[in-house]
């Protein structure tokens, strides 16, 4: 029997997701698990890698007992997720902690520490982007300052999706863009001494870097036999889940882009160029020779799932039909929950809701929560603009890609056509892909544009897009006015 079948396995911050993609036929099929969100404090967002292990356990025994998935056929096994997550590792390569999540916020001081001392270096420029909370060498400098056992104990660092394929049974590494957006390499790929050396680590500390479909390893008798498999099928490097949300929603020709709507908010484009500005990130697209600037916001899909569940609980279809009821921009929100990533690099800004009164019903506040989000894509969008950076065929991917009235928001908001990407399991099937072409079963990287399928075009309404113009512009104002309480709030919780 010819083995035709690949596993994609993402590990997100709000579910772990497994795809079985057979590249004979192009059939996908996916199962989730949700992962418990850990934010027991301000700034704070961890999860439990044990959780990742057993989704992945879960879902992959889901795959082979209800959805017909024979597990001599599968043929190679590639992960994904967030990125650039640190998992601490000890010598026995196990987790001595919680991961700490890209969108943590806590390392404020360390923070501006790093930023000073390699400020005569142009990190920017050096490594692609600003330091920022995003960037590992503030939180190891926070777990050396205030988890210091743990720390004498620590041998490795890598990021979630390299863990999860090295308890698998790969050999350590990191892939190319954990490595590029944690701030410790250069663009070119080489080590960033001067940010290894801030960062008091030695270079054995973060193992080699992988390029995406590179095959690391086989997998172990110990997690064949826990997931239902044969042990040996090769295990293939895959990438950061917004990179490989891109790559498999088709953007690949200059000036695709693509508003991915997850746990975090992401938008790319695709690039000949690395571009560098120290209000994105920059990622290596997979494709050779393209590059991916781009931007991340703290939350958006995690946002949702928090007001969801502040109010009741209530399915998120109900909450549409209610914010759909309410005129646009009746409330505004300011998205900061977890400080803000690109483009304002502000761990210390707060979420606020303006303009609430007795009568404001569920409803506005939600639809306020959605315009807000779609308030900080279109900032990325006018930096794109200002660098120069074409921005032409837009696509729209992920969970919040289902909802017809955030799609719609996002178009007047943006003002210009989005394509749904239909069906589509996101980084998840572009993990499975790469291990597909990891291991020849797929020829070229431009393959996957067969399996893409494109939803009916969402236009934007020209009367909603010209309201939304002018609160957009009160938007920003909003922001700027309510930065100096938010660092104050900030400053008495780490007091």
């Amino acid at each position: 029997m010819t083995a035709t079948v690949s596993l994609g396995i993402d590990i997100g911050t709000t579910g772990t997701k497994v795809v079985a993609f057979d590249a004979a036929d192009g059939r996908l099929l996916a199962v989730s698990r949700s992962v418990r969100a850990h934010t027991d404090g301000p700034g704070i967002a961890e999860a439990e890698t044990a959780e990742w292990i057993e989704n992945t356990i879960s879902a992959v025994a889901d795959l082979i007992a209800h959805h017909g998935v024979d597990p001599n056929r599968i043929a190679a096994i590639s992960t994904t997720g967030m990125v650039p997550a640190v998992v601490a590792l000890d010598e026995a390569h196990l987790p001595l902690r919680r991961a700490i999540l890209q969108s943590d916020a806590r390392a404020v001081e360390e923070i501006g520490a790093v930023a000073r001392k390699l400020g005569s270096f142009d990190p920017v420029t050096t490594t692609g982007s600003a330091v920022s909370q995003q960037s590992v060498a503030p939180t190891l400098l926070w777990l050396q300052a205030n988890e210091s056992e743990l720390w004498s104990r620590t041998r490795l660092i890598v990021g979630s999706y390299d863990w999860v394929l090295m308890r698998l049974g790969a050999r350590p590494h990191v892939e190319r863009n954990w490595a590029l957006e944690s701030g410790l390499f250069t663009v070119g790929g080489e080590r960033f001494g001067e940010a290894f050396a801030v960062a008091q680590i030695d270079g054995g500390m973060i193992p080699e870097v992988v390029e995406p479909g590179t095959i690391v390893g086989a997998l172990s008798g110990e997690m064949a036999e826990r997931m239902g498999l044969p042990s040996g099928i090769p295990l293939v490097v895959g990438g950061a889940d917004h990179v490989l949300s891109a790559y498999s929603a088709g953007v690949r020709a200059p000036g695709d882009w693509l508003v991915k709507l997850g746990g975090a908010g992401d938008v790319l484009v695709a690039s000949e160029s690395p571009l560098v500005d120290e209000r994105l990130y920059l990622d290596a697209h997979p494709v050779p020779g393209l590059w991916l600037p781009n931007g991340c916001m703290a939350t958006s899909g995690s946002l949702i799932r928090w007001f969801q569940a502040l109010t009741g609980g209530a399915e998120l279809l109900r909450l549409d039909d209610e914010a759909a009821a309410e005129p646009a921009v009746g409330v505004y929100c300011l998205p900061y929950f977890l400080g803000e990533k690109s483009p304002l690099h502000d761990p210390d800004l707060r979420g606020a809701f303006v303009g609430l009164h007795l009568g404001t019903s569920r409803g506005a506040m939600y639809r306020a929560v959605l315009e807000s989000i779609a308030f900080g894509f279109r900032h990325h969008a006018e930096v794109f603009g200002e660098l120069g950076l074409p921005l032409t065929r837009a696509m729209v991917t992920n969970g919040g890609s289902k909802s017809k009235l955030w799609k719609q928001i996002h178009a007047d908001v943006l003002g210009t056509d989005l394509h749904p990407i239909v069906d589509h399991p996101g980084a998840s099937f572009g993990a499975a892909v790469i291990a597909a072409i990891g291991v020849g079963l797929m020829d070229a990287w431009t393959d996957v544009d067969r399996y893409i399928s494109l939803g009916p075009t969402v236009h934007p309404d020209s009367d909603a897009a010209a309201t939304y113009d002018a609160a957009y512009r009160e938007w920003r104002e909003l922001g700027a006015a309510l930065e100096p309480f938010s660092h104050s709030l900030s400053r008495k919780a780490h007091a």
